[in-house]
Parts: structure tokens; C-alpha cells; sequence
């Protein structure tokens, strides 16, 4: 059971008492492209915790509560326009953030996750950890296949890199 209290999203757990659950809002969103990604992630996180109830349109209009000042505003401007006119439709709050990633993002983000991709090092982590890290780090960056193990294999400690050299079956893909 879940009830929403005092700005918490509040959940009984068994027959105890509920449990207060804070969720920060999405700070105001300007069109820059390193902040879609963050701005995206914040909007699902809340819209799931806090408005899962509201129709779509009501999220949508939430979410473009947020999308404020730089080039946001003249895009915002046109999608209201387009959403009240019947122009253009969501499916879902889901769908409508996509849109808001696939718009702002300009390439920008592929670019940034390469560069982290070259520089991202084991050091003193354990290979769980860096493989974890290294996961993160890769998703969006485009790379796949031969590139993406060239990269893995250049950001391990040389003394397992050595073991991954002399292997007899060297691993062929990242998973």
C-alpha cells in the first residue's frame, strides 16, 4: 500500500508502520546537452515514485514545468503548441523524455563517454568494480565488438592484462 504524505512517498511494509520515502525533484532543465542525461534520469525516478497516477499528459506537463531558460524554452514553446494543437502525441512520459534526450543531446554525450572510455583506468578497484565502472562508462559511447575489448583490455592492471594475453581462449565479447 502506498500513500503519498507530506511531499513523501509513504509505503506500509507488512503491517508495520509506513515508511517515508524523500524524492528530490529535477532541477530546472536549459537545453544544455551534458544535463539531459541527469535531467532524464530525474524526471523517470520521480514520475515512477511520486506521479505514477497522473495521466500522461499531466506528467508530460510536470516534466515541462522543468525545462526552463537557454535554447529549452523556444523548443518547449513549440511542443506545447504542437501538444495542444494534436500535432504530435505521447505514449507514455516515457516516450516524451526520449524525445527530450534525443533532441538535447546533439551527439554530445557519445562524444564525452568516448573520451571517459580512453582515460577510465582499474588502479586499485577490484576487476568486479572496474568491469561495473567500465559497463557504465561504455553504455552510449558507441563503441561495440573489437573496439569496446581493445579499450577493456587497456584500462585493466598489466599483470591481469598479462593473464588475458597468454590466455588460450581470449574473450571475444563484453557482456
Amino acid at each position: 500500500m502506498t500513500a503519498q504524505v507530506g511531499g513523501a512517498a509513504e509505503k506500509r511494509i507488512g503491517g508495520n508502520a509506513a515508511v517515508a520515502i524523500e524524492v528530490a525533484k529535477p532541477q530546472t532543465f536549459d537545453g544544455t546537452p551534458s544535463k539531459v542525461s541527469g535531467f532524464v534520469v530525474a524526471c523517470k525516478l520521480y514520475i515512477r515514485m511520486r506521479l505514477r497516477e497522473l495521466l500522461v499528459e499531466e506528467q508530460i506537463q510536470w516534466v515541462l514545468s522543468y525545462v526552463q531558460g537557454g535554447s529549452a524554452n523556444i523548443w518547449k514553446e513549440n511542443v506545447m503548441e504542437e501538444l495542444e494543437t494534436g500535432e504530435i502525441e505521447f505514449e507514455s512520459a516515457g516516450e516524451f523524455l526520449a524525445e527530450i534526450r534525443k533532441e538535447f543531446r546533439g551527439g554530445y554525450e557519445e562524444l564525452v563517454k568516448v573520451a571517459e572510455l580512453k582515460k577510465i583506468e582499474q588502479e586499485g578497484r577490484t576487476i568486479e568494480e572496474f568491469v561495473q565502472d567500465f559497463k557504465r562508462v561504455a553504455r552510449g559511447s558507441g563503441y561495440k565488438g573489437h573496439l569496446l575489448i581493445r579499450e577493456f583490455k587497456q584500462g585493466i592492471n598489466g599483470s591481469i592484462r598479462r593473464k588475458l594475453m597468454e590466455a588460450e581462449n581470449q574473450p571475444g565479447l563484453i557482456e
